[in-house]
């Protein structure tokens, strides 16, 4: 399992513990069982509307890491 960026491989991370069969989570999700195969494989990527799904059905939400400067974000103070 190959994990390019955090966001990607937490989300594999957060499936391979989540106890589900890959078919439960397609079942649940509506994301084919083949796309999440390649997905957690690293052969593919996974679309934002089935990000969506899966985060929504493993209890997960994207946070902000308090302190780290984004790219295009306003400066403080300036």
């Amino acid at each position: 399992m190959r994990s390019s960026n955090r966001v990607t491989g937490a989300l594999r991370r957060a499936i391979a513990a989540s106890g589900h069969t890959r078919y439960r989570i397609a079942k649940e999700t509506g994301v084919s069982e083949a796309a999440l195969s390649r997905f957690m494989s690293g052969e593919r990527g996974m679309a934002l509307p089935a990000v969506d799904k899966l985060a929504a059905f493993l209890g997960l939400a994207l946070v902000s890491v308090e302190g780290k400067k984004t790219r295009g974000s306003p400066r403080k103070g300036g």
